[in-house]
């Protein structure tokens, strides 16, 4: 395999911000990893790193250094791919980003079947919100990302895979309401719980309301919390409501711990996308994105 190992090794520490996780992640001493780090800023003639009092950051030069090492490492990964052996074990390293609703109840299963299927290939994954993997994903610092809002980036390249619906949903045990169905000016007065600025949930949720005639800001917002899982434990507690995916409630209308009430005249429909920056055709990421696709085709 071609590759830069002292710019892995910039790049594991700028990614850790710690020479001594970078240290034991590369299993090397770190010494060496300091040593690797000093030739480096010496060829390049500037710190790429603040040292003080134990905390490590990267100074200017070394945020514009770490743009440029993701971007090299990316073409060494393309190149290595690239002359594999097509007829050998795909093998490797595959960065993958996924937003919070892909990662807790989608990734688990087809990274499962994944490692069962290419032992060869390591996986290293990031998760946040819609936004944050966008950002990951321009960077440079993951090969592909999967997410569940709408497209932002303009610079980046997306393609749907899989289909998604949010569905409004309250405790089981909500004693305090008994509907199965409500209308748009119910909907307007109902506690709601909502995600974070930023997650593609919440995006979509407010583009379908405005259709329905809703500014989500006039609504009875009763807290925003930063995953599908704390919602659904605020909702056993609570008298609120939430949209959640129907994908992220399963277990609980199984358990019945949750039940979904309808919105007349309100259907949200949306795309799991795969998001990469232009021009990154890897292997690896290509593989990944046709295991995706046939894990949930066998699964309809």
């Amino acid at each position: 395999m071609i590759t830069d190992f002292r710019l892995k090794v910039f790049k594991t520490v700028a990614d850790r911000l710690s020479f001594t996780k970078a240290a034991a992640e590369l299993l090397i001493s770190q010494p060496a990893v300091t040593r690797h780090i000093s030739e480096l800023e010496k060829q390049l003639g500037v710190p790429l790193f603040d040292r003080c009092r134990g905390n490590v950051s990267l100074t200017a030069h070394g945020k514009l250094m770490l743009d440029y090492a993701n971007r090299i490492l990316a073409i060494y990964a393309d190149l290595n791919d690239t002359f594999a052996d097509d007829a050998g074990r795909p093998a490797g390293n595959i960065r993958i980003g996924a937003s919070t609703t892909i990662a807790q109840y989608l990734l688990p299963g087809i990274l499962a079947s994944f490692r069962r299927r290419y032992p060869e290939i390591d996986v290293e994954l990031a998760n946040g919100n819609t936004e944050q993997i966008e950002e990951l994903v321009a960077g440079g610092r993951i090969d592909i990302g999967m997410i569940e809002g709408k497209a932002a980036g303009h610079a980046l390249h997306y393609e749907p895979f899989m289909h998604d619906e949010l569905v409004l949903v309250t405790s089981a045990s909500n004693s305090a309401f008994r509907d199965d169905e409500v209308d748009m000016a119910t909907l307007g007065r109902l506690p709601l719980v909502i995600r974070e600025n930023g997650s593609g949930t919440l995006d979509i949720l407010t583009e379908a309301l405005a259709r329905c005639g809703l500014e989500l800001q006039s609504m009875n917002i009763e807290m925003q919390l930063g995953s599908s899982e704390s919602i659904k434990r605020y909702l056993y507690d609570s008298g609120a409501f939430a949209f959640i995916s129907i994908q992220a409630i399963l277990d609980e209308l199984a358990h019945n711990k949750l039940r979904i009430v309808d919105t007349d005249g309100l259907e949200i429909n949306r795309s799991f996308s795969f998001v990469t920056a232009h021009g990154n055709y890897g292997r690896l990421p290509k593989l990944f994105k046709q295991f995706c696709t046939n894990h949930h085709n066998t699964k309809l």
